[in-house]
Formats: C-alpha cells, structure tokens, sequence
C-alpha cells in the first residue's frame, strides 16, 4: 500500500501544484487541504482535496487529518505551518486521537520543543551560531533607543525583519537612522484592520483579525547587513538528517526582498554543512528551507534564516540526493531510494511561471532551463489564466521593495 502524504496549504500558489506532482511520481498517494480553485486541482495528481476553511483553520486541518489518515504531512506555506503548530499545542490532553495527530505533526516537521524557535529569527540565528555556523550579528530591536544603539555599533546599511513574515513583505533594508525609524514603527505595527478585514471576506483567512482587534505588535529584529549574493538551500530531512538537498545561488528575483524567479545551482560545502547542522540541532523532518548571503569579496556562507515547510523549488528532480521527493518516500517506506530523472543538465533554472509573470520577455527563459510542467496542460493553462492577477501582485509586490529602499525627499 503506498503511503499518503497531506499537502496543506493556506494559499493559491503555483508551486505548490508542481510539488503535489513530484510527490505522486515518487510514489506517494496525495491528498491536500488547500482553498477552493488552487491550482492543485488542476494536477489529477491529488487523490483526495480537503477544503482549508480560513474561518476554522484548525478544524479543517484536523478533519482532513482524521479523514485522509496521513503517513506525512508538508506545509506549503508559513501560515500551514504556524497552524500545524499550533494544532499539536491544542491536541495536548485530546485523547488517542490527539495523541496520533501530535505524532504525525512531529514526524512530519521535527522536534516540537523548538516549533517556536523557528520563527523567532534572533534565537534562531543565536542557535546556528552556537552551533559554529556563520551567521550576521542579529538583535532584537523593542524601541528607538535599542535601533539608535544597534546601528551605532553596526553600522548602515542595515536590515530589520519582523518575526512570522515571509515573502519579504516584513523586511527593510534601511540606509540612515531617520528612514530605520520609520521602518521600525511600521514593523512593530498591528496589522491594519481594513486589511484584515479584507483578508477575511475575500480569502475566508481571520488570522489578521485577533492581532489588528487587540492591536498587537510584531517583534523585530535588526540583523547587519552582508554585502554579496543571495543562495537558498531546500531539504528533504528525517529525524534530524538530511536526505537529500538542492544549493542555488539566486540569479533574479521579484523585486529586492522577493522570492527567486531565476536559480542556479552549485555546490557549496558551508551551505552543506550549515543545514546538516541545523537539521541535527533542530531534530528536523520533512521539507525545510534555508536561506544564505554568500559574501562578495570571500564567498562565505551566511545563515540568515530558514523556511520551516516546502519552498518553490522542492518539486525539482536533480539526480540521487537533489530529489527530495524521492528520498521522503524512501524514509516514509523503508524502500530503497529511487531517484527520477534529472529535469535538466542545465544548472541555471528559471522557474515558472515566476520569471514568466516577472518578465515575459526575459533572456532566461530562453538562455536557461525554464521549468515548464508540459506534462501537465490543465496546469498550465490554470496559470495563464491567472496570469493578470498575479502579474499585479508581483508589481505591489516591487513597488512595495522599492518604497522601502527609498526615502521620499522632504519638501
């Protein structure tokens, strides 16, 4: 019988589509939870869909639990992962039942003990560097007085994140005291209630409405900025192990803290032994990410932070130990791992549709590997039909990054 794997998903993301089609051609029977018209229904390669009901997250995670009876469960986003978290916080004391669904959480994603770790980024860096991994100094930062002494001793430029964003829509990278104030004050605030509100009516997703309601305020961190290139890493682990892992540098992205559109892939042994160490540390299973600066003038590797689920680049096939599909399913069922074909000998990727909706007349989608499903028609079209309202969340998404690097002059 071939063991089933639970994609869980809070939003419409293409990627997540491609890894549900990698999962079932290694071997796995797929089942999702995801929102209505996900682009994962387009695969044929899910066997069972749960609906993800915004308004009762947890519930909806744990009846597709109870109904699809996982072997392996893989968040596809930050916000799938904070509620798997906190569903094993409340199954505690639930009974068998409860019992079953905290172990599955656990076999799935590591160690729960260091579930909160995960998306506090200065622990998180004051754990890596313990454990001898290069990282950037990292603080967090509660007022203006902390900012004014941190870049006093740092220096600028400088970057601030706030824990629990992603997709850098909760970092900034600011160039003088004036601007890193402003940052701060807009990092710390509560979420806007108009749009929390809009998040609500239109995704059916309340996980702003409690913060903005209570006017709650979001820890940042300033970390010193590394002047270089950014890399990312992508792991398949199991009980603190790593299985298998993809390195890349970053060759193009949406906008100056975006995700990668364009990747290539390298070998780099401090990456390899940074997310060996953390996985070993963090007792970690199931699919990570981690992501690097590699320094400019000395190429060293710095940590500076991890994605604790699926990233975008999880479905690609690369050879023996670069294909994390295949080697959960050898860790889920004691079979001999088998890898599929490499997609590509080309080490530049562009991702689709990513780099296409970024730029359509791009030079990498011709120069390097564009990473097309052309197995998957249905798939394809579903992404060119949303192709408008993406093409203009990936601009928001640039003018955003753009706003942020720029100060406006005073008149």
């Amino acid at each position: 019988m071939k063991p089933t794997v639970l994609i869980v998903t809070t939003v419409r993301w293409f990627p997540t589509a491609r890894l549900a089609v990698t999962l079932a051609n290694a071997g796995f029977t797929v089942d999702a939870v995801c929102p209505s018209r996900h682009p994962l229904v387009k695969t044929h390669a899910v066997h069972q869909m749960y609906e993800y009901r915004g308004f009762s997250p947890l519930a909806s995670l744990r009846d597709a639990i109870a109904s699809a009876k996982p072997d392996l469960i893989v968040p596809g986003d930050d916000l799938a992962t904070q509620h798997l978290h906190l569903l094993y916080e409340q199954e505690d004391g639930a009974g068998e039942s409860g019992a079953n669904t905290r172990a599955l959480i656990e076999r799935s994603l590591g160690a729960p003990e260091h579930f909160r770790t995960l998306y506090a980024r200065t622990k998180f860096i004051k754990l890596a560097e313990a454990q001898g991994i290069r990282v950037p100094q990292t603080e967090v930062i509660s007022d203006s007085s902390d900012l004014r002494n941190w870049i006093a001793h740092a220096g600028s430029p400088t970057i601030l994140k706030a824990d629990g964003s992603s997709g850098g829509i909760g970092v900034r990278v600011v160039r003088n005291s004036e601007d890193a104030e402003q940052a701060l004050r807009d990092l710390q605030a509560p979420p806007l209630m108009a749009r929390a509100a809009k998040r609500a009516v239109f995704d059916h997703d309340v996980t702003l409405v409690w913060p903005s309601l209570l006017r709650r305020r979001s820890t940042v961190n300033a970390q010193t900025f590394v002047e270089g290139r950014e890399a990312t890493s992508a792991v398949a682990c199991w009980n603190g192990e790593v299985l298998a892992s993809l390195h890349f540098e970053v060759v193009n992205k949406v906008g100056s803290a975006g995700h990668a559109t364009v990747l290539r892939l390298i070998e780099n042994a401090e990456m390899s032994a940074a997310t060996e160490k953390m996985a070993r540390r963090f007792k970690l299973s199931g699919m990570h990410g981690f992501d690097f600066m590699l320094e400019a003038q000395t190429g060293s590797a710095y940590l500076i932070e991890i994605n604790p689920r699926s990233t975008q680049v999880g479905h690609l096939t690369l050879g023996l130990g670069r294909d994390i599909p295949a080697a959960l399913f050898g860790a889920i069922s004691g079979q001999e791992v088998r890898s599929a074909p490499k997609v590509t000998e080309d080490d530049t990727i562009a991702l689709f549709p990513q780099e296409w909706i970024r730029d359509p007349a791009s030079p990498f989608l011709r120069s390097a590997y564009h990473d097309v499903p052309w197995d998957r028609p249905e798939l394809i079209r579903a992404c060119i039909s949303a192709r408008r309202k993406q093409r203009a969340w990936y601009s928001q998404q640039s003018q955003l990054q753009e706003f942020s690097m720029a100060r406006a002059p005073r008149l």
